[in-house]
């Protein structure tokens, strides 16, 4: 100690507890502990395991020689955040999505743990109470320690992956779909183990090269230690970023968007081009079939037959218009929003009763039950006008192509609208708008606000729109005192209604004033919920009643409630009709809470609906 204190003064540093005031024999005590401490964290895997310690037989020494080098922090809110995320969430998991989730979790619970244990240090580092608990810390976190915890650990596990078998049972209850068996679900075990050994060892990885960078300033460059360890971090972190974005998420997107551009470009087995001049991509058509893409073409060529249409109706049916311009159709969205223009007057689809312009998904995909269902309503008396702005799936377009949702939603909206004006108000059909998922984030673009769009769309449905919409966004938080985020009510429902039903949209009872907007989502869809906030926020839908299909065991939990709903994004279409992100069985009740046909009565929605379900 003397030879340090004589080579500092040599140097001309000046000690920071000096300069705090703090007295001499408290410094000398400090670098005492200090060193202590370094050593023990040094040689402590040499040192501490000859087989010294009371709690641990020698013969057991060798099987846990590595256990000491975890972090004691990091381990234990590790493990708590393991524990936690077996709880249930709003979509039931197989063991592997489960193991995801609880790896992942674990993972950051660790991360976390360090950097909180580290800030503390550094923000209490010249107190008395930080060196006794150094002086403690050898002494508490022996080998025999560590066993005891790696035990209490792993039985707290098994504890609660038997409890969460219980839950996913519940879970899938109340979906009515088949419920997992506990030895299959104690599967998800083991996956998270080596799920949170990789995160933990690739941030060790991280944290050695810091070390070894900033043990080369020091040498090489004779930075203080201090301003080394600082620099080496930084330099450390930009490297593995920037190999992360150029070899990871780059070429990931590339490789992806090589996969998704030769998917879009292959049309399903079995469909052809149309021959009806009353669809895009056949032979009258000036929007080519080959650059339709894979969804647009089988949007085109499907459909009910008149005879459906007639039975469905009760009414004389008419061969329903589809238009629809792919991406390769044209170069930009004005471009493909003025051709879908064009393929409207060809068709003549501004002489029927309705035009409904729709944003796709990501893919371009129209769900068949949207397209049907609006058809066989009005008996084909109806045209549906598309444009397809990505061929990525909707999860992957909500990251890198959610700008082109909205760009494209706007365009296509504002060209039909500027075309329906363009007609004698007598003769105008009526204008609905509708988008499902991302592209009810794209479709909510072309509006500023909700009397925006009731003044220029003679009704609206957007379908388990995302949590980052902002119309939705800003109507959610203004709805009514005592109505619930799940499905709230706005200035008495007199302008626009939520449902996760077509019961839903008949309350409140008050006027209604058309045009009607409606936003249908469920309570279990984490497209609705998915939000960056819950990393550190309790959601509002969590504090009320449940949904009738979210279990009363669902709770928020600071970072891993965030990773658990994001694992049930990746699974939202993996439940019954009627729950997650399936909205097959209300479209009905959708269409026609916008807008019916003259004379449309309750039998005539029972026979829609009875067919829709055949």
């Amino acid at each position: 100690m003397a030879d340090r204190e004589t080579r500092a003064t040599a140097a001309g540093s000046t000690h920071p507890d000096t300069e705090s005031g703090l007295d001499t024999a408290f410094q000398r005590e400090f670098e005492e502990e200090l060193e202590h401490h370094h050593l023990w964290h040094r040689d402590g895997a040499r040192h501490q395991f000859g087989g010294d310690s009371p709690l641990l037989p020698p013969r057991l020494a060798p099987l846990v020689r590595y256990v000491p080098r975890a972090h004691p922090a990091g381990f234990v809110l590790g493990t708590a955040f393991a524990l936690i995320s077996l709880t249930p969430s709003l979509i039931p998991r197989d063991y592997l999505f489960q193991g995801l989730a609880t790896g992942v979790s674990a993972g950051l619970g660790y991360g976390l743990g360090v950097v909180l244990a580290w800030l503390l240090g550094r923000t209490a580092r010249w107190t008395r109470l930080t060196v006794r608990l150094q002086r403690a810390t050898p002494q508490w976190f022996t080998p025999g320690t560590w066993v005891v915890l790696v035990v209490t650990a792993a039985v707290a596990l098994l504890w609660m992956l038997l409890a969460g078998a219980a839950w996913q049972r519940q879970v899938a209850g109340l979906m009515g779909i088949a419920q997992p068996t506990t030895d299959g679900w104690l599967r998800a075990g083991p996956v998270a183990v080596v799920i949170a050994g990789l995160i933990v060892g690739f941030g060790r990885g991280v944290r050695w090269l810091a070390g070894r960078a900033a043990d080369v300033l020091r040498r090489r460059a004779h930075l203080p230690a201090q301003v080394a360890t600082v620099v080496g971090t930084v330099l450390v972190v930009v490297l593995v970023a920037t190999m992360i974005d150029a070899l990871v998420l780059r070429t990931g997107l590339r490789v992806a968007d090589a996969a998704f551009s030769a998917t879009n470009a292959q049309p399903y087995a079995g469909v052809v081009a149309p021959i009806s001049p009353l669809r895009s991509g056949s032979p009258a058509s000036a929007v080519r079939w080959n650059t339709l893409g894979r969804e647009g073409q089988d949007f085109v060529t499907g459909g009910r037959t008149l005879g459906e249409l007639g039975e469905a109706s009760g009414r004389r049916p008419v061969p329903p218009i589809r238009a629809y311009v792919g991406l390769m159709s044209a170069p930009g969205p004005e471009e493909r929003a003025a051709l879908a223009v064009a393929e409207l007057e060809r068709t003549g689809a501004f002489g029927r009763g309705v035009i409904a312009v729709v944003t796709t998904t990501g893919t371009g995909w129209i769900d068949d039950s949207v397209a049907d269902s609006l058809e066989m309503i009005w008996g084909g008396n109806s045209a549906i006008v598309a444009t397809q702005y990505s061929y990525l799936p909707s999860w992957l377009s909500f990251v890198v192509d959610r700008s082109r949702a909205e760009a494209e939603g706007r365009a296509l909206f504002d060209a039909v609208h500027a075309r329906v004006d363009r007609l004698p108000p007598d003769r105008r059909p009526r204008l609905i708008v509708f988008g499902e998922s991302l592209g009810a984030l794209g479709s909510e673009a072309a509006f500023s606000s909700l009397d925006d769009a009731r003044a220029q769309a003679d009704g609206v449905l957007w379908v388990g729109p995302p949590n980052s919409n902002r119309l939705h966004a800003a109507l959610t938080a203004r709805r009514d005192p005592g109505s619930p985020a799940v499905l709230p009510v706005v200035a008495g429902g007199r302008d626009v209604r939520f449902g996760s039903t077509a019961e839903d949209l008949t309350r409140p009872p008050g006027l209604w004033s058309p045009p009607h907007v409606v936003y249908l989502q469920h309570a279990s869809d984490p497209i609705v919920w998915w939000t960056p906030s819950l990393l550190w926020h309790r959601p509002d839908w969590l504090d009320e009643p449940r949904g009738r299909d979210v279990s009363e065991a669902v709770d928020w939990y600071p970072v891993v409630t965030f990773w658990q709903v994001t694992i049930d994004l990746t699974n939202s279409l993996s439940v019954p009709d009627g729950h997650g992100h399936q909205y097959r069985e209300v479209m009905v009740g959708g269409w026609l809470s916008v807008g019916t046909p003259p004379g449309w009565t309750d039998a005539d929605t029972q026979r829609v609906a009875g067919m829709l379900e055949e």
